[in-house]
């Protein structure tokens, strides 16, 4: 895989950081041709993983980094990113639904849930210290 397949950005875990990350995912609109729909579900599916990452992941540690590695596959129909901390990682299956009437008020547990319904394909390695998050692009 050649350097023009792919796209990182590193930050560390500081919420000011996250103002990279809008023009990082300009910069995957235009690398990767995809519409407005697109880069909204990407944008937020990508903003959700980087504030766990930040906030569980990294608890805030400014010491620490979060890795997004971005990569074109199926001839530029899907963009596949990984978004990895440097945290003590965590059992995704133990995340409570947040649908359910007893978490409906709770002030966390989406994070994971809006990642799902904006991306084709979510998949948790290394521990939960590293998501996946793939996207059919139109």
């Amino acid at each position: 895989m050649s350097a023009s397949d792919t796209k990182q950005l590193t930050l560390s875990s500081d919420f000011e950081e996250m103002d990279q990350l809008e023009p990082f995912v300009d910069e995957l609109q235009q690398w990767a041709s995809f519409g407005e729909e697109d880069l909204n579900r990407i944008m937020l599916a990508l903003s959700e993983a980087v504030n766990n990452a930040v906030v569980h992941g990294n608890k805030q540690d400014p010491e620490k980094e979060v890795v997004i590695d971005s990569r074109l596959t199926d001839n530029g129909e899907t963009l596949v990113i990984s978004v990895e901390d440097e945290g003590d990682g965590f059992d995704p299956n133990s995340i409570p639904d947040p649908l359910k009437e007893e978490n409906l008020l709770k002030e966390g547990g989406r994070g994971v849930y809006l990642i799902k319904q904006y991306a084709d394909e979510v998949q948790f390695s290394k521990k939960g210290t590293k998501i996946t998050i793939t996207f059919s692009l139109d």
